[in-house]
């Protein structure tokens, strides 16, 4: 007897590594329902590579930084998922996110805000809101950053919200565990794409030095970290829970 097509709903998945989760969790054979804050136009074009792999998709506008929006979105997801003839999907990937590059002594209460609202505040009432909508027995991905980890000036504020992403992550499985909803995160080091402005990707010596301090000596790429989301949400890795996995190849060891 077939088993039912996984629908995975994937928050930010218009470009960078939510794009990249969204492509490689369709490759494993899963739907995808992707969010876009403001690129309607990039992320009806992921939609539309991913009906090229042979899987159905959609795409939703969410800001996750504003709250009081997120019972309308939760009633959007609820109607698009009668397009399956379902009433719940399977596996959450809170990947939305901005980078913001301040040191400790510069960073404005306002960008400390903004980092709250859109990475602890936004994926710990979204995901409240949509637990109703999480299939009993799936799975969330919550991204945080090896940056929780080791330590760069001018990520101070950000990394800490990723400190609590982790911690809020196993709180996550444990309280989720009755409803064998199971809980991860995975870290990724440097990786080249136009977060915090690209300077990964477009500046040489930044990019140089990232690599001289990566064991595997180079910094990482989209497909370095979607096929391990896409992995982890996988039956094979389903006994896997309440776990940090960082994707940095080796940084910083």
């Amino acid at each position: 007897m077939n088993q039912p097509v996984k629908i995975a709903l994937v928050t930010g998945a218009s470009r960078g590594l939510g794009k990249n989760t969204a492509l490689k969790l369709a490759e494993h054979g899963n739907d995808v329902i992707l969010t876009y804050r403001s690129s309607q136009a990039e992320a009806e074009a992921v939609v539309k590579e991913i009906e090229r792999l042979g899987r159905r998709a959609a795409a939703l506008p969410l800001d996750v930084e504003i709250t009081s929006t997120f019972a309308d979105f939760a009633a959007k997801l609820r109607e698009a998922l009668k397009a399956w003839q379902r009433d719940r999907f399977d596996f959450l990937v809170n990947n939305a996110g901005i980078g913001i590059h301040a040191s400790f002594a510069e960073t404005t209460e306002a960008q400390f805000d903004q980092l709250v609202n859109i990475h602890l505040k936004g994926t710990f009432f979204l995901t409240q809101k949509l637990l109703p909508l999480i299939a009993d027995g799936g799975r969330i991905v919550n991204l945080s950053s090896g940056l929780a980890r080791f330590s760069l000036p001018g990520y101070a504020a950000y990394a800490a919200m990723k400190g609590g992403i982790e911690v809020l992550s196993r709180y996550m499985a444990k309280e989720l565990g009755p409803r064998g909803i199971g809980v991860n995160v995975v870290a990724p080091g440097a990786i080249e794409t136009d977060f915090g402005g690209g300077a990964v990707r477009d500046n040489k010596q930044l990019n140089a030095m990232i690599a001289s301090q990566t064991a595997l000596g180079r910094v990482g790429l989209p497909d370095d970290i979607g096929g391990v989301i896409a992995s982890l949400l996988s039956a094979e890795n389903s006994w896997i829970n309440g776990q940090r996995i960082e994707i940095s190849g080796g940084m910083f060891l």
